[in-house]
């Protein structure tokens, strides 16, 4: 039966409200990398937004807009607080200029999934929220601690005279070795080797591949300290914004990418064997001599912590620490 013009005309108008309808309820997120977009981090990362994507179509899409030469490393947070983007993969010690609490995270001695459990996820979340203007959404990294990396031996957990390139991480920890602290963005850190600038860096177990300094780098101190933290954040306005539809998928999304994150222990074992191929020895100490060491190291940062917000640091480190 064939339809009349009036007929297919009413057709049409409904056919476009539907897709309307439809397109109304599809939100995309802009999100910015505080690394660069060739390191493992953000190649990780990738084909989760593709996967978010072709599952997401009607619901929820994010548009990658790029790394730190879209936004720079350290205007990371301050792009999320302000709603300039909405998503951000970066670690709490780039957004520290936003607030200090962001780099308590490093200090987490559970796993994401057990912060999930124990209070602790919600307990971050009350925080970022109320300084930061922002939703912490997933930890993406984890089982990935620092290095002290050097280019003059050293036989005791000691930097005197030596100048050291850091990010808030471990600043405090590095200057109560005495060494000489030097901050510079990742992207300038190979110059600074090549150059005699520094004479060395803290970077977690992986990673030093994807920036090439390992052409630079002599010795690895063991053991590791802390863990590396890299994570979603979203601006808070933009997760409000979305509907509960939106917001169960993004979390379903948000806890399969958490689900894979046995992949960094298995890294970090791929990661030092690779070291050690491409020539870069290990200074290690006694086993008396490391364990106080990475007893400095929580010590050090939980006083650093306190000092710099004493309720939250209260607040974070029963739920941080391993019992």
């Amino acid at each position: 039966m064939k339809c009349s013009p009036m007929r297919r005309a009413a057709f049409l108008v409904f056919a476009m409200g539907l897709a309307a309808g439809a397109s109304a309820q599809e939100a995309t997120l802009r999100l910015v990398s505080a690394f660069a977009e060739n390191g493992i981090y953000v190649q990780r990362l990738l084909p989760w937004v593709q996967k978010f994507n072709a599952e997401g179509k009607g619901t929820l899409q994010i548009n990658f807009i790029g790394g730190p030469k879209a936004i720079p490393t350290f205007e990371v947070g301050n792009a999320v607080k302000t709603g300039v983007v909405d998503l951000a993969l970066s670690t709490g010690a780039f957004y520290t200029n936003v607030m200090p609490e962001a780099d308590f995270l490093k200090l987490t001695q559970v796993s994401i999934a057990d912060q999930r459990k124990n209070g602790a996820f919600d307990a971050i979340n009350k925080v970022w929220n109320e300084k930061g203007n922002m939703q912490y959404l997933a930890r993406v990294v984890e089982n990935q601690p620092f290095h002290i990396y050097v280019n003059k031996k050293i036989d005791k957990p000691d930097l005197t005279g030596l100048k050291i390139r850091i990010t808030p991480v471990y600043r405090d920890f590095f200057q109560a070795l005495n060494a000489n602290v030097i901050t510079t963005p990742p992207g300038e850190v190979y110059t600074a080797l090549e150059r005699g600038v520094v004479d060395g860096y803290g970077w977690p177990i992986g990673g030093i591949f994807d920036l090439n300094w390992h052409e630079k780098t002599k010795f690895r101190v063991d053991p590791g300290f802390y863990d590396a933290e890299v994570s979603l954040v979203m601006n808070l306005p933009a997760y409000k914004k979305l509907t509960q539809l939106q917001r169960d998928y993004l979390q379903k999304q948000l806890l399969a990418l958490e689900a894979e994150n046995g992949f960094w222990e298995k890294y970090a074992v791929e990661e030092t064997a690779r070291q050690e191929k491409a020539g870069i020895q290990t200074i290690k100490f006694d086993a008396a001599t490391s364990k106080a060491f990475v007893d400095q190291a929580y010590q050090v940062g939980w006083a650093s912590a306190e000092k710099q917000s004493a309720d939250v640091a209260a607040r974070f480190k029963p739920l941080f620490t391993r019992k």
